[in-house]
């Protein structure tokens, strides 16, 4: 299937692309006023909603908690009571096809996936101190000397660059997928992870994991020249299958992969030693879905961005999976053979960022060309098309987010990859598929002590 061209828009969110890094400071503090009652919201967003109103203004997010909810039940879905306004389907998707990706359209006429489109809500908010430092990064954000895909310094404690520099399109996509990779989760969280595959009609039980986040990047009151090197410090204690069971991994992501490197470490149950891990970025294959995806597309796209020119094409009105507390519900027996319950996934019409990635001259990767869709308020990357080297739609990413107004937050907990050349799908969730549906709580904790992130003290937890 060969890839199709998008008429983007061009004039809708002008004001969001202006000076941004990389402009002399007067600029670019001038620019950070817009996200302190300006046109913009305080995320670099636009605050107005479109002209016929089926996307709304953003009028503060969602920060209410459901009457009756505690602290570490399962978020009810705040919009369950509603119904879809449409379905679009194979009789029908061509009406609606300005409004659709390339990999959406192929998922729906090649296996018939449908698509409930429901009211669109923008319910992403954060807490006042990451929006004080989201306005002192769009001044103080510095890209790498060699451009913003190699990295970034000088951010802190919210997106580094709200307002991408609009003067260089392949500085603008970079600054805006490194807002996709600093997403907010909290500054700590818990969460189970399962990573289950269909293939050939089959659900496989691929892993699963417990997973302890700690966010650097975001820790409130940090000290922005130490706390900023490192995104996340992941600790991965594997539960399943059973050769798994009591192996753990530790991986520490950088802001700067290149200046300084992201590291992991592993131990293997059995052997009683940890040994660092020699890569885990670009096109390796991911040990936790068996190679069935590469490293690089966790959360559709993560790690190093140095093999790629990221372009930013221009913003555009979408169909996209948004307020997707329903897949919460997902079992194994919502695996259809090709694509997840229709039935859990809800779709709303946002503004996305699109952003074009081919190789840099000189470099490398098994996927040549990637096109990512970029929410406007969240910044992350709610859908991907990956093509092969002949220019073939090769797979379809979906991310899916949850609606947290206790956080608050709109963010990222599952995504699916789709293979089109396979016929099969792997997903990765913050769910425990094999349990009764809506029993998992992605909890958002403060962990004991430095040490859980402490390579040196990955053998002392191990259980024989």
């Amino acid at each position: 299937m060969k890839r199709r061209t998008f008429g983007l828009m061009s004039a809708c969110g002008a004001t969001a692309l202006a000076a941004g890094a990389g402009f002399p400071r007067k600029a670019r503090a001038a620019n950070a006023a817009l996200l302190k009652g300006g046109s913009l919201t305080p995320m670099g967003s636009e605050i107005a909603g479109n002209a016929d109103g089926s996307i709304p203004a953003w009028t503060g997010g969602l920060t209410e908690v459901p009457a009756g909810w505690t602290p570490g039940a399962p978020m009810p879905d705040p919009f369950a009571s509603e119904t879809p306004a449409f379905t679009i389907s194979a009789s029908n998707f061509a009406q609606y096809q300005d409004k659709l990706t390339a990999g959406t359209i192929a998922m729906i006429q090649t296996y018939g996936l449908t698509l409930n489109v429901f009211k669109t809500h923008r319910t992403h908010a954060l807490q006042q101190w990451i929006y004080d430092n989201i306005a002192l990064n769009a001044d103080r954000a510095q890209p790498d000397p060699g451009g913003s895909r190699l990295g970034f310094t000088g951010a802190f404690g919210g997106y580094p660059f709200p307002i991408p520099n609009a003067s260089d399109p392949l500085e603008a996509g970079a600054q805006a997928m490194w807002n996709h990779q600093m997403k907010f989760m909290g500054e700590h969280c818990l969460l189970g992870q399962s990573n289950y595959s269909m293939v050939d009609g089959q659900v496989t039980d691929l892993s699963s994991a417990k997973n302890w986040y700690r966010f650097p990047y975001y820790k409130q009151g940090g000290d922005p020249a130490t706390d900023s090197k490192y995104n996340f410090q992941l600790l991965f204690v594997g539960a399943a299958p059973a050769d798994n069971a009591g192996a753990q991994e530790m991986v520490w992501s950088s802001t700067n992969p290149l200046a300084q490197h992201s590291i992991a470490w592993e131990y293997l149950a059995g052997q009683g030693r940890v040994r660092k891990v020699p890569q885990i970025e670009y096109d390796i294959p991911e040990a936790q879905t068996n190679g069935l995806t590469f490293y690089d597309e966790n959360w559709l796209f993560g790690g190093a961005m140095d093999r790629y020119d990221w372009k930013l094409v221009g913003k555009q009105e979408m169909y996209i999976p948004y307020n997707t507390n329903g897949v919460v519900q997902l079992t194994t027996a919502g695996m259809l053979p090709h694509f997840i319950d229709p039935a859990l996934v809800r779709w709303e019409l946002h503004r996305v960022w699109v952003i074009d990635a081919t190789l840099h001259p000189g470099e490398r990767h098994v996927v040549p060309h990637r096109r990512l869709y970029l929410d406007e308020d969240t910044w992350l990357a709610a859908l991907e098309d990956e093509y092969d080297a002949q220019g073939n739609l090769w797979k379809v990413g979906m991310n899916f987010n949850m609606t947290r107004p206790d956080v608050p937050g709109t963010i990222f907990f599952a995504f699916v990859m789709y293979n089109l050349q396979q016929h099969g799908y792997v997903i990765t969730a913050n769910v425990d598929l094999g349990t009764p549906a809506g029993t998992h709580a992605f909890d958002f904790v403060t962990v004991p002590n430095d040490d859980m992130y402490n390579p040196q003290t990955m053998a002392e937890r191990a259980q024989y």
